[in-house]
Parts: C-alpha cells; sequence; structure tokens
C-alpha cells in the first residue's frame, strides 16, 4: 500500500458525515486506503461508518487523546506514507497527489502539510495550521499565514513551497518508518502541540519538513476542544514546556526556561485582568504539572 489516510474520530457522530464523503471521493487511488480510527466513541460514530463500507474502521477501547491515538492506529499500518488527518477537515479533488508525488521526489523530506483554509471562512487561512508552522527563539509556535490572534487573507502569499519547522496534525503527511524510528507522538501530551514535538524530533534525526501549497484543504477547528475552552490553555502550557525541556540543550535550555517562567505568571495575569480566572489557573496547574512530568524524560 502506498498510503493509509488515518482518520481519528471521537464522538465524530455528527462531524463523519459531514467531512467523510470528501476523503472517499477524492482519495480514490487504488494505492491509498482510508481508515477511521476510533477512540472508543460513546455516540453513534460507529453506526455511522457502517455507511461507507470502503474504509477500514479500527476500533480503540477507549479515548486514548490524540497522541496514543494516533500511535496505535499507525501501529497497524505498513504503508510507506501516513496521513494525519482530523475528523473535521474538508478536502479538495487531487489533493492527495502533489503531496505524494513531491515526497516520492525528495528522499530528505520525511513530513510535510498542504496548505490548510478555514472551513467557514474559506478564502482566509486556518488559525491552527494556515501555511505551515515555525517556532520563535523562546519556543512559542506560530504559523505562516497568522499573525498573533489575526488570521491572514490567502492572496498567494505562500504559494511557494517552502521549508517549515512543524507541520499541523491536522493533515500531515509522514514516512511510515520515519514516523515510527523517532518514537511517534509523545503519549504523555494527550493533546495539542504534539505534532510540533514530533517534528522537532524529525529535525533532529536530519530529515526536512515542507508546506507544499499545490494541495489546499479546508480545516473547522475547536472540534475536540475549543479555543476558550481553559483545558485547552492547560495543554498548551504544559506540552509546550514539556517539549522545551525534551528537545532543547545547555545553556540556551537555561535561558529560555527563565524567560518563559516570567512570561507564563506574566500571562496569569493577562488572564486574571480579562477576568479569565480559569485559564490563570490552568497555566498555574500546567507549570506543577510540567514539574511533575519532566522527571519522565531523560
Amino acid at each position: 500500500m502506498k498510503c493509509s489516510v488515518v482518520i481519528l474520530n471521537w464522538n465524530g457522530a455528527e462531524l463523519l458525515p459531514k467531512f467523510l464523503p470528501s476523503v472517499i471521493e477524492y482519495t480514490n487511488d487504488r494505492e491509498c486506503e482510508v481508515i477511521v480510527a476510533d477512540n472508543g466513541s460513546t455516540d453513534e460514530s460507529l453506526a455511522v461508518l457502517k455507511n461507507y463500507p470502503s474504509v477500514r474502521v479500527m476500533e480503540l477501547k477507549q479515548n486514548y487523546g490524540f497522541a496514543e491515538g494516533y500511535n496505535r492506529a499507525i501501529a497497524q499500518v505498513d504503508s510507506e506514507y501516513a496521513v494525519l488527518l482530523n475528523s473535521d477537515v474538508e478536502v479538495t479533488e487531487h489533493w492527495l497527489t502533489p503531496l505524494l508525488d513531491y515526497m516520492d521526489k525528495h528522499d530528505d523530506v520525511a513530513a510535510l502539510q498542504p496548505k490548510i483554509r478555514s472551513y467557514r471562512n474559506r478564502a482566509y487561512f486556518e488559525y491552527a495550521g494556515a501555511a505551515g508552522g515555525m517556532l520563535n527563539g523562546l519556543g512559542y509556535p506560530y504559523c505562516r499565514g497568522r499573525k498573533l490572534w489575526k488570521v491572514e487573507e490567502d492572496k498567494g502569499q505562500y504559494d511557494t513551497e517552502s521549508d517549515i519547522f512543524w507541520a499541523s496534525g491536522a493533515c500531515l503527511l509522514v514516512r511510515t518508518k520515519v514516523y515510527k524510528k523517532v518514537g511517534g507522538l509523545d503519549e504523555n501530551f494527550f493533546c495539542h502541540m504534539e505534532e510540533i514535538d514530533l517534528c522537532w524530533r524529525i529535525h533532529t534525526a536530519g530529515y526536512r519538513i515542507v508546506c507544499l501549497p499545490q494541495s489546499i484543504v479546508y480545516h473547522l477547528g475547536g472540534a475536540s476542544l475549543d479555543y476558550s475552552n481553559p483545558r485547552k490553555t492547560y495543554y498548551n502550557f504544559r506540552n509546550n514546556l514539556l517539549m522545551l525541556y525534551k528537545n532543547l540543550k545547555g545553556l540556551r535550555f537555561g535561558l529560555v526556561m527563565l524567560c518563559r517562567f516570567i512570561l507564563d505568571y506574566v500571562a496569569v495575569l493577562f488572564f486574571l485582568l480579562q477576568g479569565k480566572s480559569g485559564d490563570a489557573k490552568a497555566i498555574c496547574q500546567a507549570r506543577r504539572d510540567y514539574q511533575a512530568m519532566k522527571k519522565k524524560y531523560k
């Protein structure tokens, strides 16, 4: 098998009929398969999936989260390439062809993403994925196509293929052997930023990561946790600290973590002034849990 498109589903009975048909229709190469790995859904997801007999269904016993759920699914995949595709992504005609062609021609590239636009506002980039991810000097991730909270309109400004630091987990194509070689997604993360940590390890292994704008998909976003949910704030802060702890070294690690200690509590104050005590508490809890969890890593 050339490629397996793996959709991790959890209680997505309403999303599946809306987004899965486009994936089935436009992933019709005889060397590709569509897989839905159900993460222990308690709704009607499995019943809905019976309406799509061409889809290979993997039933996971419980909700393992984004990271472990994908690891368990890809452990059962032996295709050359795997696509991690969110259940709320609409793909377009021939979306997969340029991605596979590029990977076939560039052995030094281990992962890539298409251009990701907003499903709700289709002329604009999607907040979390956009035109590929980068990381600033303090370890804060950002996207090409988004400046802070403002998302750019897609006017072709990123229509040239480009090396990026991280590819969005909303639609991430990866060499299956490399994914397994570097250890897959970090299951301790549960959800959020695990794809950035994965991409960092892919870079460390000597590979490039690319955004290929010849392919376009549309992402709804916020299907698992809403952007305003304090739980999302918690995972973003905790997992970002874990990622830095795992991947930074030496003096740079010490300087970055000192700055982050200060800035995290500035963020706490910022949320308190906005009346968002739930987010402020989430950051404090994230820092406490980071201190406990970092002992799991060498």
